[in-house]
């Protein structure tokens, strides 16, 4: 099991490590809520609620810290600080964020979790709320007190109606029933209603419960499905009503250590469509047992006498349980780690061997008693009776804790049962109980060695300030407290030691051993911090006793403030005493019972509970003097029962003190008349202007809404001006930089344009010169071809023809040859151009514009020139076919050059439409 302190923390982690509950107990996390002040104290949970999930739940404690515990992300959040009780929590089932929470001044409010807002605050209510129930659409909620219930509108806030009744009926509670349109209403007469909840009207009255089993109804639990309620009280037996036959269908007897039932909650099940089949049941003992309500089988139980538990809720899915233990801690259970052992198939114990023919049964008897071994049905008759064998289990080594053995053979659970069932232990036993409870050690030596010393000298004139009659009573109790002053020496100057010491020493004044381990026993466990102020009284202790005083009955404390009563004059002479001088012997050996067998703080709340048991006198008084004469008057009647020696004379005195206390009464309730009607009068305008200044309140929330709202719409218009704005300035903006972009693609068009045309110019002027050039060495050619004819002609004629055949053969491969270069110099120009063109056209928006490199063509052309140079030089002859061919060239080359210029010219048109396209989408 893990624990965990949230301190002053405001949000953490539930648990460090995967939880793992055992199947034992089934606690997934303790949660403890302790301050670190330099007195730390535990601040106790006081109420519970799931949302609608099952793995969210909110939780408040009595200083009005509410905290949520997400369960599925381990997380914990401090919410809200009321700085009040919480008396009752419930989550909004609309508004998954919002919860409701009913405060200690009566009033209601609404918070959000995640804001950590108030959201409402809803006032009406004139005594404390203690139950808030919410209908399945989370429109309605019903809130209950115990003069009255009152029906609210979760969507504004606001009452819609208010069930009075009569002050001697009183309102048990009040609740929507789920997945309808009902109202159930339980009152203190056993008398239950059913109302439709849109027009109020009555829809049924269930009947009294028969007169056999007749028991004051408490508590009450509805299944999911809403047809069963289940309903208890003081008593043992639970009735189960069938809601749709509006009739009791089954009493179920819980076991006989059950004397009340404190609490009741279905435990849902995914499996059951809403009609739930255990019940829970939380007992005057703090034990919480779930019982199957058709099997009427004990299934598993939670808490435990030593840890018992206050109040429990059960999520909707029915995956965990948070309980409030009696300490004030918060446990969480895994209903799956409960069952664990409860679902597995249990090993086969008897096999049938003759299956016996059904009976009836007879139906006169409703009463089924729960048992852990077996089911009991109803009695069937003497000729059907069957004998059977029960196998039970021996399940107390289970519950025993080394803890809770004591010396002797006594075990401290069975005595705490004892003493619950009869209120104190016997006469007979009642020393040899309290010597195993307090763990005596019966040290005879350390005894000795402190009796030895003598009479201490603080305590030589103890009977000048206690005359006791008894001699032998007042040496024993002078030697204790001796025993005492040797022990530690600042029991010498505790002026309150032999107050306490007294009724030990008047009790075991035969055993002085015993009596001076039991003071010491008593001091050093139930008084310890009794002595941090000293020598003045314990403030700490006081402190604590005036918070529980606060919590329990705020109006008795508020009374003594009013009057200036500390805890010194009402708490502390009860503490000094030990409750000695205010109670008699018997009650006194009983309440010492309980001390004994309890935590050391029963002691205070104790004291609280005398305080509240008085609280009737001690609210009639109003001088110091009156409060004084009150514990005086009730010391004197208590110690009349004591001393029966002085019984004649206080009576008179008794008598004196009553007849002063009902003047006292009868003057204090005509007070009381007076002042309740100027209170009426006073709540009455109280509430006039309380509605007058809600109203005036609401206007101005109303009004500073509408201010809001409309500063709201002028900021949006300023927005969206502005936005109006800035969208002008960049489409104006982006229509220059269009502009600026599209003349700086004329100019670079024109450029390129201008580089074209000098390009060409230069490419035909070379042309030109090559041409020139060409027909010059051509006719050089010839005219050194006629030279060589007129030499060559005094030669044979034969190798004259032979060698003019060869040269022609000769000329006319090296002309092919010239013209197929030519060709191939002329396409590959022709290709540069039209890729040139093409390459403007795909690019018209770049910057850089493609050039001839003169350097390239002029390379070409001498290149070119150089072979037709070389090719002359080669040739000696020429062939009057070659001006024709440079006339077809030359042809060629002009209709080329005409093709080029107008595919430039289709491609320029096409790059314009391009590049005003963008432009007239801008303007």
């Amino acid at each position: 099991m893990q624990s965990t302190d949230l301190g002053n923390r405001e949000s953490g982690k539930l648990w460090h490590r995967k939880p793992s509950p055992a199947a034992r107990d089934g606690i997934i996390v303790n949660i403890i809520h302790s301050t670190s002040d330099y007195l730390p104290k535990v601040l106790r949970f006081l109420n519970v609620a799931f949302d609608s999930s099952g793995d969210c739940l909110i939780a408040g404690d009595h200083q009005g810290n509410i905290y949520v515990f997400d369960l599925y992300g381990n997380r914990f959040n401090l919410v809200q600080r009321t700085a009040q009780a919480c008396t009752a929590l419930a989550f909004n089932l609309r508004r998954k964020s919002e919860f409701l929470v009913a405060l200690a001044d009566y009033s209601i409010k609404c918070f959000d979790t995640v804001t950590k807002e108030l959201v409402s605050w809803m006032r009406g209510h004139e005594s404390s709320v203690f139950s808030i129930s919410v209908h399945a659409s989370g429109r309605y909620a019903i809130t209950t007190s115990s003069d009255t219930a009152q029906l609210w509108d979760l969507d504004t806030f606001q009452r819609k109606r208010k069930l009075n009744i009569l002050q001697s009926v009183g309102i048990q509670k009040v609740f929507f029933l789920p997945l309808s349109n009902t109202i159930l209403s339980c009152f203190k007469d056993n008398s239950i209603f059913a109302w439709e909840c849109d027009t109020l009207s009555c829809r049924y009255q269930l009947p009294a419960p028969p007169e056999s089993s007749s028991i004051l109804y408490k508590v009450f639990a509805v299944t999911r499905d809403g047809r069963i309620l289940a309903a208890g009280g003081k008593s043992n037996h639970l009735h189960l009503w069938c809601l749709e036959a509006k009739q009791l269908f089954r009493i179920i007897q819980m076991p006989a250590r059950v004397r009340a039932i404190r609490h009741l909650e279905f435990l849902p099940d995914s499996f059951d469509a809403g009609s739930n089949q255990v019940l829970g049941v939380l007992s005057q003992d703090g034990i919480m047992r779930f019982v199957n309500i058709q099997t009427c089988k004990l299934l598993f139980e939670i808490g435990s006498l030593d840890e018992g538990i206050s109040s429990s809720v059960i999520s909707p899915h029915g995956r965990y349980i948070a309980s409030i233990m009696e300490n004030g801690s918060l446990n969480i259970y895994s209903v799956q780690a409960l069952t664990q052992e409860i679902n597995k198939p249990p090993p086969p114990l008897v096999k049938v061997i003759e299956d016996l023919p059904k009976s009836k049964l007879n139906s006169g008897d409703l009463k089924m008693k729960v048992t852990s071994g077996r089911v009991q049905r109803p009695a069937r008759s003497r000729e059907n009776r069957i004998q059977t064998r029960i196998l039970k289990k021996d399940l107390t080594g289970s519950f025993e804790n080394k803890e809770n053995e004591l010396s002797d053979g006594l075990n401290k659970k069975r005595l705490q049962i004892l003493l619950k069932g009869y209120g104190e232990y016997p006469m007979k036993y009642r020393m040899f109980i309290w010597r195993s409870l307090l763990q005596l050690p019966e040290n005879h030596t350390a005894f000795n060695s402190l009796e030895d010393k003598g009479v201490h000298v603080a305590f030589l004139n103890l009977q000048k300030k206690y005359p006791i009659k008894s001699r032998k009573l007042l040496r024993v109790l002078q030697r204790t407290l001796s025993a005492l002053a040797h022990w530690s020496a600042i029991f010498s100057d505790t002026p309150y030691l032999p107050l306490l010491a007294f009724p030990f020493v008047k009790l075991f004044q035969n055993n002085q051993l015993i009596c001076f381990e039991v003071v010491a026993t008593l001091i050093i466990n139930w008084c310890q911090h009794w002595f941090e102020y000293f020598p003045n009284p314990p403030i700490n202790i006081l402190s604590m006793i005036e918070n529980v005083l606060a919590f329990h009955d705020k109006e008795l404390l508020q009374h003594f403030i009013d009057h200036d009563i500390t805890s010194q004059l009402y708490a502390w002479p009860l503490l000094e005493t030990i409750f000695s001088e205010v109670l008699t012997r018997e009650e006194w050996l009983k309440l010492f019972d309980n001390v004994f067998s309890n935590h050391p703080s029963f002691l205070l709340m104790t004291v609280v509970a005398y305080n509240i048991c008085s609280r009737a006198p001690l609210l009639n008084c109003s001088l110091k003097d009156d409060f004084e004469m009150v514990e005086d008057m009730q010391a004197e009647v208590d110690q009349q029962r004591v001393e029966d020696e002085a019984w004649y004379q206080k009576q008179e005195l008794l008598r004196k003190a009553e007849e002063t206390r009902r003047e006292l009464l009868l003057q204090e309730e005509e007070k009381m008349v007076q002042q309740r009607q100027r209170l009426a009068s006073v709540k009455r305008e109280l509430k006039v202007k309380e509605m007058h200044l809600q109203d005036a309140t609401r206007r101005r929330f109303l009004k500073l809404q509408q201010d809001q709202r409309e500063m709201e719409l002028r900021r949006l218009d300023d927005e969206l001006e502005r936005k109006v704005h800035m969208r002008d300035r960049e489409i104006a903006t982006t229509a220059k930089d269009l502009e600026m972009r599209h003349l700086e693609l004329e100019s670079q068009k024109r450029l390129y344009e201008k580089n074209l045309i000098r390009n060409q110019e230069a490419v035909a002027k070379e042309m030109r010169e090559d041409t020139d050039a060409y027909r010059r060495k051509v006719d050089l050619e010839e005219h050194m071809f006629h030279k060589l004819i007129e030499t060559g002609q005094t030669q044979n004629q034969k190798t004259h023809k032979w060698q003019e055949a060869e040269e022609k053969d000769f000329h006319l491969k090296s002309e092919k040859k010239a013209s197929a270069l030519s060709d191939a110099s002329r396409k590959w120009f022709l290709q540069k151009e039209i890729n040139d063109a093409l390459e403007h056209a795909e690019h018209p928006y770049t910057k850089g514009v493609p050039r001839y490199q003169n350097g390239q063509v002029v390379s070409t052309c001498l290149s070119r020139t150089s072979q037709l140079n070389d090719i002359s030089e080669a040739d000696s002859s020429t062939c009057p076919s070659f001006s024709q061919r440079r006339i077809q060239w030359d042809t060629t080359e002009r209709d080329l050059m005409e093709r080029v210029r107008n595919l430039r010219q289709r491609l320029t048109v096409q790059a314009r439409n391009r590049c005003q396209t963008p432009h007239l989408l801008v303007t």
